[in-house]
This record gives structure tokens, sequence and C-alpha cells, in this order.
């Protein structure tokens, strides 16, 4: 081993503290260890961001990047090259990566030139093929993979086919805690004369602590004076999603079993000497874990390593540690199991400190220190068997082979064209028109945005956007008229409705709105009124005749359909709509016309988009093509001599035979570009969608006729219009949303888009 030549200076990725998980820990205690054991060694942090505030972190964190944000991956690569690292430790989990199944990670392994050794806190069975190439490519830019479990290197050999003498099987850290009587400890935490059962982490429902709640009757029954101690804080994300409903429903079950006087809740995130003393405090460690397919625990290796008995339901790590005497299997949702093992446990004469004692000198080959050195030598071995490719030069961040740098999102003209109603029409400059009151429309796109933002992870102030999404959910649920099953349109700004029935292209639109919360939302409460409404409102548009509305239909019908694709009302409908609009096509599809009217008016991508959607997903190559071959059509026509997208103008549109107006171009027509040729990528592959959506978005960023920008930095709207000689300087609503969907859109699209995998 001394011939192999230890990095002087290492990087570790990953979640790091004060950031609340078990990950985060782990990274600090890796990297403090490291840096304890092997002081010649410099050890520096890049952290990832699940929010858009920083955490406060230490000096020992250089750089940090959101993870949601594909481009800043490749920033933090750069960053790990420019300062020489000469190694790189990867802490990799499928949650905390942005990206399908956590892909974005693989942009910044892909731009890196050191060595990298990859530690594996999740190695699952049955993976998605989505997790599976994640995987396989993890497995492929990693020199070394470590696993905390003989199971996960199993695993990785027989299911992603990773050579055997890639991996490295070292054991989860924990700290060096001398082997001392609880009772040492128990009177520090008002605990003496008990016997004390432990479970502690982030709480979560899969963790399977109702079932010890269940078992402490029978338990109590033959020693009353047990005392089940449960510490951690509730999940971040658990908590952001339904606050502490889990906790206190065990609370509430406590109550119910009449054990409340011997269960105590330690609602906290709690450091690492808070964490010895309650540790300490234990007699028995319980983990009642609900499923099989957890391959690392590190509150178990915790536990187990300062010598508790341990009493476990047989997840994945758990059968490996709990052998030879040093603790007891019971199986999964078995609160009478759990109970006759405590039982046999306290009652059986020296078997509680004889197990302690097992697990304690068991664990000593997991203490950090011994960690550290077995990660030095995985380090170690990393860099001696590195081959690295051949050196980056500038040459590789050609604008082709970079992603485009989008905008952030500034949602200050948003906020401020919302009140308590829903989103205003227009605005007189930057200042909201009341005169022209609100539309289901415009109401539709916004809530589309905030169901996006959701997607993306990025909230922009948190329940700020959570109230704007309701504000216009509530807006789309009031313009429903029950009696005549369609949506209202217009409304003034003293809330009187105009007009009566909407559009039946604002009726499809509504609907695509209520899709997509659907299909996309995690929102329980938004997607249960959706629910209700859209189902009805779809039936309606079996009897529009707008090809338009058609589409927008299909929109939503495909957004629906992601979360409920069995249903046979909307999959009917899906195949009356597209074939409506291909008997259209037919009917007045040219060779030099290869469109649906004899004119093209607004909006105009959204039906190749419809088209290209739904012939994908029902297996029906002609739709696809019609789709695509109209959209590569109208991208044909809506292109300047010079280069640039040049949307077909409002001011007359174009009509068959005629040439097209130029003026006055719209922000929807650069939008529905966007989205329908973002859809013609992922279905086809073919990178030429992707630069043509590219293109239409630059419209909005100046790369137009005037050479000026549609998109207000300063404030996040976007001008109304592109006229001959100026800039529409309003910024209304649809103009403004055009611009936010299409970022967010092409956000997720960068999710999937990596323009250096084609080299």
């Amino acid at each position: 081993m001394e011939l192999l030549s230890k990095p002087s200076r290492i990087a570790c990725v990953g979640n790091y503290v004060p950031r609340q998980c078990g990950i985060a820990t782990f990274t600090h205690d890796l990297c403090e260890s490291i840096a304890q054991e092997f002081p010649e060694t410099h050890c520096m942090v890049g952290a990832v961001n699940d929010r858009n505030e920083t955490y406060r972190y230490p000096e020992r964190v250089r750089f940090e990047f959101p993870e949601q944000d594909i481009a800043a991956y490749y920033r933090a690569a750069d960053f790990l090259n420019i300062n020489n690292v000469e190694l790189l430790s990867v802490q990799h989990e499928f949650g905390i990566y942005g990206g399908p199944a956590g892909s974005h990670l693989l942009a910044l392994l892909k731009d890196v030139r050191m060595p990298v050794v990859t530690t594996l806190h999740t190695v699952l069975q049955e993976p998605n093929a989505e997790q599976r190439r994640v995987m396989q490519e993890l497995g492929r830019l990693s020199d070394r993979l470590v696993v905390m479990a003989q199971r996960g290197a199993e695993f990785l050999s027989q299911i992603y086919g990773i050579p055997d003498h890639k991996i490295d099987f070292i054991p989860h850290g924990i700290p060096d805690m001398p082997f001392v009587d609880p009772s040492f400890y128990k009177d520090q935490l008002g605990v003496e004369g008990k016997t004390v059962l432990l479970t502690f982490g982030l709480l979560s429902p899969n963790k399977g602590i109702e079932y010890v709640i269940d078992a402490l009757p029978k338990i109590l029954a033959q020693h009353p004076e047990v005392v089940y101690i449960v510490l951690g804080a509730t999940h971040p994300n658990l908590l952001s999603k339904e606050g502490e409903i889990y906790r206190l429903g065990l609370q509430r079950l406590a109550e119910d079993r009449g054990v409340k006087q011997n269960v105590i809740f330690y609602n906290r995130f709690v450091t690492a000497a808070e964490l010895r003393e309650f540790m300490g405090a234990a007699d028995i460690y319980i983990t009642p874990y609900l499923q099989a397919s957890q391959v690392t625990s590190g509150t178990l290796a915790y536990a187990f390593g300062a010598g508790k008995a341990v009493i476990s339901t047989p997840y994945w790590h758990a059968q490996e540690l709990l052998c030879e005497g040093s603790g007891q299997l019971v199986p999964f949702r078995d609160a009478a199991a759990v109970a006759d093992a405590v039982n046999s446990i306290m009652k059986t004469p020296g078997r509680l400190p004889a197990s302690r004692k097992v697990s304690y000198l068991r664990g000593r080959e997991m203490i950090w220190s011994n960690v550290a050195r077995r990660y030095m030598e995985s380090f170690c071995l990393a860099r001696a068997r590195h081959r690295p490719p051949a050196k980056k030069s500038f040459a590789n961040r050609t604008l082709q082979k970079q992603q485009m740098e989008l905008p952030p999102f500034k949602l200050d003209h948003l906020f401020r064209m919302t009140d308590g109603t829903g989103i205003l029409q227009h605005a007189t400059y930057t200042i909201p028109n009341y005169s022209e009151g609100y539309c289901t429309d415009d109401n539709a796109r916004a809530y589309i945005f905030t169901v996006l933002l959701e997607e993306l992870g990025v909230f922009c102030g948190g329940s700020d956007v959570d109230a704007l999404a309701s504000k216009y959910l509530a807006f789309i649920n009031y313009a429903w008229d029950q009696d005549r099953k369609r949506f209202r349109n217009f409304m003034s700004h003293d809330r009187q409705w105009v007009n009566g029935d909407g559009s039946e292209d604002s009726h499809a639109r509504a609907l695509w709105a209520l899709g997509t919360a659907l299909g996309r939302s995690r929102n329980e409460g938004h997607r249960r009124l959706c629910s209700a409404i859209i189902e009805q409102g779809l039936a309606s548009v079996e009897k529009f005749t707008s090809p338009r509305a058609w589409a927008f239909g299909l929109l939503a019908i495909h957004e629906y359909l992601r979360r409920y694709s069995g249903d046979r009302m909307a999959n009917g409908l899906r195949e009356t709509l597209s074939h409506r609009l291909v008997a259209l096509y037919h009917a007045v599809n040219q060779p030099d016309w290869p469109w649906f009217e004899e004119s093209v008016t607004y909006d105009n991508a959204r039906i190749p988009q419809a088209l290209i959607l739904s012939g994908y997903w029902t297996s029906q190559p002609e739709v696809l093509e019609i789709g695509l071959t109209s959209l590569r059509w109208l991208a044909k026509v809506q292109t300047a001599a010079a280069g640039h997208f040049n949307p077909i103008g409002s001011n007359g549109f174009y009509q068959r035979h005629q040439p097209p107006a130029n003026f006055d171009q719209q922000p929807i027509e650069a939008a529905a570009m966007i989205s329908a040729c973002l859809e013609a990528f992922r279905v086809t592959k073919d990178l030429s969608w992707s630069i043509e959506a590219q293109r239409a978005f630059e419209w909005f960023l100046g790369r137009n006729d005037l050479g000026s920008p549609l998109y207000d930095a300063n404030t996040g709207g976007c001008r109304d219009a592109l006229h001959q000689d100026r800039l529409n300087e309003n910024e209304g609503a649809e103009s403004t949303l055009a611009f936010s969907l299409a970022l967010a859109e092409m956000k997720l699209s960068q999710n999937m888009i990596d323009p250096r995998m084609s080299d």
C-alpha cells in the first residue's frame, strides 16, 4: 500500500451539514476523518443545495451548486479541474442530484479530469430504465465504487454488470464511543431506573415506528419499567408537504394504546454530542423499517458500533450486521414479534450484556478512523489504475458543445400582476391594468407555470408560490359553470363575469392546466379539485369544432394520462381528437402547404405538438409523422433570411398563396414553437429539434428582427409584441407567461439534454 501515492488534494461532493439528512452527516464525518487521519491531505467539499437560499456551511465547503441547475454541474467540474484536485469522492443517492434519476451528476463526472471514487448509499434491486442507465454510467465514469453492504456489491455485479475489481466494500463509519453501562447516561436524560428502547433518525412513514408502539402493551405487561424514545426531527421533505401528520399520528397511537407515559418523542435534529448521550442511555436499539430494499442504514451502524443490543426487521443491511449473537431479526410489520423479541432479551439472564459486547467488538472495524484508512486505500487504487482521458482544452467549450445559459427565474412581475382574485390580463408598461380585468386563459397558463416550478424544484419563495398556485386554481374553479359544463373566460375587475361562455380554446386551455396538475403536481388537494372538474370538461371538447381547442384538449389528456393511463374515456377522446386533426391535414395538405387549415394564425405549433405526443404515446406512426412534418414546415416558414426565429405576425397572419405577415410578432408563437420542438426532440432524440427550440427561445432575448430583447430582466416580465419599428412596452400576462413557461420548459429539457453526449 505504501507504494501507492496518496492524493494531496481531495474533493468530496454530496450533501453537507448543516443540511439535515443522513448523507450530509456522512459526508461531513468522512471528510473530517480523512483530514484527521491524513493531515498532509487537503480535503474540500462541494455541497449540493436543495433550496434557493444557501446553508451556513463551514469553511471546508469551497463551492456549492443547486441540485436542479445542470449548468452549475459543469461549473463545478471546471472548479475541480482548475484547482488541481487529485481525487473526487462522490456521495451518491438518487434523490440528491437533479435530472431524471439524478442524471445531472453525470454531467459533472464527464468533465472532471481526476480519478473518481463513488460511494453508493443505495443500490436498487429493481431499478427503472432511467435508474439503471444512471447507475451503469456511474460505473463507467467512476474508477472505483464503494458499497457498505455485501448485498450491494452483488447487485452491482449481477444487475448492473459492473466488474468486481472496481468494487470496494467499506462499512458505514461510526464514532468511536466507549463501552459504558447505559446507567451512566440515563440520569442526564431523566430516565434513570428505566430500560430504554431507542429509535433515532429523521422521521418518515417508512420507518415503521407504529409497530413498536403497538408492541409496547405486551412489553409493559412483563417489564413496566420500559420507556421508548423516538429521537429525531421529521424529515424536511415530509415536513414541507405534510407537516407533522406522521408524528402526531404516532402520538395519538400511543395514547390509544394506553402507553403515552412510556413514550418520549424528542423532535430535533440532534448534535453529535446529544446523540452520544441518547445512544449511551439506550439498552436496546430498534429499527422497525418496513421494506427489505435498504442496503445501508447509518443509524443501524451507529447503534451496532456503540455496543447496543439491536432488534430489527430484516432489511438487507440488518441481515448482514445482525449475526453471531449481535442482534435479533423480526418480521416486517409484526408488532407481536417485536414484543416477543424485547421480552426475550430482557428476561434471559446475561443476554442483554452479551449482545451488547458482541456488537461493540464487531463494531471496532467500523469506527471512522478505520473507515478513513479504508477509503484512502480505495483512493490510492483509483489513482494507480486511473487512465486519464486526453486533456480537454477550451475547444471543448465551443458554443456547439455547451448548454444554453438560461436566465434565472424572476417572479417580480408575476407577483405584481396577481391580486387576491387571480392574474390580471393586461398591463400598462409594467403596471397592472385593472380596466381589462381577468381571463381564464391567463390563469390557466399561470397555474401550469407554478406546476412546472414545482416539478423543477424551484420554489422561488416557497409558500408564496404555493399561494399563487392556489389563487390561479381557485380562479379556474370559479370559472367552471357546473350547469353548462363550460368554463367562462372574461371577468371584470369587480369580479363580474362578462360575455357568457368562454371560447372553445379557453375552455380547452383550462383543461390543459387541470390535466397538468393531475399528471405532475404533488399537491393532493389541488389534484382532487382538478379531478372533480376535468372529466366533465373533457366531455364537452368532443363537441368542439376548433382545431386548436382539439389540440389543447389533446395536451390536457396527455398530461392527465401521465398518472391515470388506464382511463378509457380519456384514451378514447385522444383517439377521436387526433384523428380529426389528421383528417383536416389530409383535406388541406399539399407539397407546399403541409398544414391543417387554409391559414396559419396563432399559437400554431400547438397542433403539431399535440399530434407528436398523441402519435408517439399511442404508437400511431402516421399521426406522429404528420406532427413532425407540419412542425418542420412551420419551423422553415418561421425562419428569417438571417437565420433567426421569425414568428408569423398577428397583423394578417399567413394566408395560403399570400406572403406571411411579419408583424406584429407575439410571444405565444415563440413559446408554442419551443414546446413543440422540445417534444419532437424527446420522441426522436434528433438534436436539431433542441437547436430549433433554442433558436425560438433566443427570440425573447434579442435574436429577432429588431435585435431587441422582449424579456425584461429587471422585472421578469415580457413585452407584449415586436412591431416593425419598436417593441410594445406593455408587459401583460399572456406575454409574461409565454416567456415564463418557455423558460421552465427549457430548464426541464436541459435536465435530459447534454450536447456533450454526442462526443
